[in-house]
């Protein structure tokens, strides 16, 4: 029992103590090369390495990347460990002493920290695969090559011996970003900088020529009588590293030990002293030169540098071939998006509906407002023109969608005008007074109230709608107006003959009552047609009376014809029931008075 006991304490500690050394070694693991970027299984892509990438964004510092390019197995991982000071069995593998584990690129994982101008900067160094090795394609030796271009802070171009026209030629790619991006915004947004191109030849001699004079020869114009498009291009390089001279330096270094494959083993006193020195110049030039990763205007974290180069990678995937321009479309993905949110939101506070003109006007007054802040603020000095086209079409997408929406907008207004005066004139049509004069005033109102208020592309359609449904209302009115007006005098006769006989009993008012309804319905029937009556100068002063009656600046009686009728009648029977009564009851014709009292005058025989 005891026994038992015994043993399982044992397990007990075994196992808390693999927990302690666990946790203490994830520390030591940092010190160590990660992968971040990886080659797909066609070796032709690059794809993202998860375990490199934890590392970079556990960094909150601003950070700077210093990136070793060059050919195969020319050394530069052993010079990767010299500058960080580490041996071949600590740092990144050497590719003659082991088999090489630079597929894709290689970060270490523990950063070294520096004061540059005041802000304290993590800098990180990157291996990278050596060009020209068996079994690769062109195209992914200049992925590697342009991603390293974007991501690195400090470039190292490792050549062994000299340079060849070969090794110019994968500059272009560095001088196309350069041409693209170097010293693009001034102010307020830095530009993002490519990164400084430090030459490199590593050489069994420092005699003869210096490494600036060979860089300058290598990259001095060579003729070229016979045309020879390849020279041409690469004269073109020549010529733009030449121009880019204030960021890029030259450095040689001579070999650390004839036996080279024997370095790993060796130590720094067994190492050439002048090696030793220029090494450790070497060391201050890359210091000296290393500068935070600034990407529009802004110094980025760990964190902020792998979102970084996730968007630079996916640019890079596209098509077959790596480009500046997929490069200058990332750059200027955020900015164009801002402009053309800019305009949208311009655009929108526009009060639609608007006459067409006045719409374009202002759609090409905020395009070139807009336009101009993408010039301001755009990356990119050739490549960027698809990128401007790009943000003109998008501008014209969302002005077609402005144009839809000051159609529909003009439609519906117009529309509600086009109701408002049909209404308004069928209205007019059924007058209980017809008159014309009410009738023009409507017209004339909806008229103006149309022509101002309906606005837009779809006025002249309307309009169109507007004319023949007013020019058919108006015939419509004067066809039935005489009519009407014909009738309302036959009727207006008929009560008068009424009231003057039993209500006010007053004769003149029943006889010319009579003698305009008998005037109506006899001799004009007789004597006129309706074409001749409508014509006619008395009909016209009977219309005219009528017009003035009916309808005036002080009076409309088609408002107020029920009321007056209504307190006529009123007043009629107030003076029937007590008028009478109390004033008593003067005929001004006896012939409708009542003979009360006194006796009847005697008849003589």
């Amino acid at each position: 029992m005891g026994r038992r006991r015994h043993f399982y304490w044992v397990h007990v500690f075994w196992i808390c103590l693999g927990i302690w050394a666990s946790g203490s070694s994830s520390i030591e693991d940092f010190r160590r090369a990660f992968p971040i970027v990886e080659p797909d299984p066609g070796h032709t892509k690059l794809q993202l390495s998860s375990e490199g990438l934890e590392i970079l964004e556990r960094i909150t510092n601003p950070v700077a990347a210093v990136a070793v390019i060059g050919p195969y197995r020319s050394g530069k991982s052993f010079l990767l460990n010299q500058l960080l000071s580490l041996s071949c069995y600590e740092g990144f593998g050497v590719g003659h002493m082991r088999d090489t584990k630079t597929k894709g690129i290689w970060v270490w994982g523990a950063p070294v920290e520096l004061d540059i101008n005041g802000v304290k900067t993590s800098v990180f160094y990157l291996d990278t695969e050596g060009f020209e090795s068996v079994g690769k394609s062109n195209v992914y030796d200049d992925r590697i090559f342009a991603l390293a271009t974007v991501l690195s802070s400090v470039l190292i171009y490792n050549l062994p011996e000299t340079i060849r026209e070969a090794d110019i030629s994968r500059l272009s790619f560095a001088v196309e970003l350069a041409e693209e991006f170097y010293g693009r915004v001034k102010g307020e947004d830095v530009a993002f900088e490519p990164a400084k191109l430090l030459w490199l030849i590593q050489r069994d001699f420092l005699q003869g020529k210096s490494v600036k004079q060979m860089v300058d020869e290598a990259l001095r114009r060579v003729p070229n009588a016979d045309g020879d498009k390849n020279i041409n291009q690469v004269n073109q390089i020549r010529e733009s590293l030449a121009v880019m001279g204030d960021n890029s330096t030259a450095f040689s270094l001579p070999q650390p030990h004839l036996q080279r494959t024997k370095l790993c083993d060796l130590n720094d006193d067994e190492l050439d002293p002048i090696y030793i020195k220029k090494r450790e110049q070497l060391k201050e030039v890359v210091s000296g030169v290393t500068r935070p990763k600034i990407v529009q205007g802004k110094m980025l974290n760990g964190k902020e540098f792998v979102s970084f180069l996730k968007q630079i990678l996916e640019a890079l995937n596209k098509g077959e071939i790596p480009s500046t321009g997929s490069l200058v479309e990332v750059f200027n993905k955020k900015i164009l998006e801002q402009c053309l949110k800019k305009y949208s939101g311009m655009i929108g506070k526009i009060s639609l509906p608007l006459p067409v003109q006045a719409l374009q006007d202002a759609h090409e007054r905020l395009r070139q407002m807009t336009i101009k802040t993408f010039d301001d603020q755009h990356f990119g000095r050739h490549h960027a023109k698809r990128s401007a086209m790009q943000l003109e079409e998008e501008i014209e997408k969302v002005y077609k969608n402005v144009l839809l929406a000051n159609e529909y907008q003009s439609s519906k207004l117009c529309e509600a005008l086009y109701t408002k005066c049909e209404d308004k004139m069928d209205q007019l049509q059924v007058l209980r007074l017809p008159s014309m004069a009410k009738f023009n005033a409507g017209f004339l109102q909806c008229n103006q109230s149309f022509e101002q208020e309906c606005v837009g592309p779809s006025k002249p359609n309307y309009e169109q709608r507007m004319t023949k449904m007013m020019s058919k209302s108006r015939t419509l009115f004067i066809k039935e107006y005489n009519h009407r007006l014909f009738n309302w005098l036959v009727a207006f006769s008929l009560v008068m003959v009424v009231i003057g006989r039993f209500v006010i009993k007053f004769i003149m008012i029943e006889v010319g009552a009579w003698v305009m309804f008998i005037f109506l319905e006899t001799y004009t029937r007789m004597f006129w047609s309706a074409e001749t009556l409508y014509f006619n100068p008395v009909w016209h002063f009977i219309v005219a009376t009528w017009e003035n009656l009916v309808y005036n600046p002080v009076l409309d009686l088609d408002r107020w014809v029920f009321p007056i009728v209504l307190l006529g009648i009123l007043f009629m029977l107030y003076w029937r029931c007590y008028g009478r009564r109390k004033h008593g009851f003067h005929s001004l014709l006896p012939l409708y008075g009542n003979q009360k009292g006194g006796s009847a005058r005697l008849r003589s025989d």
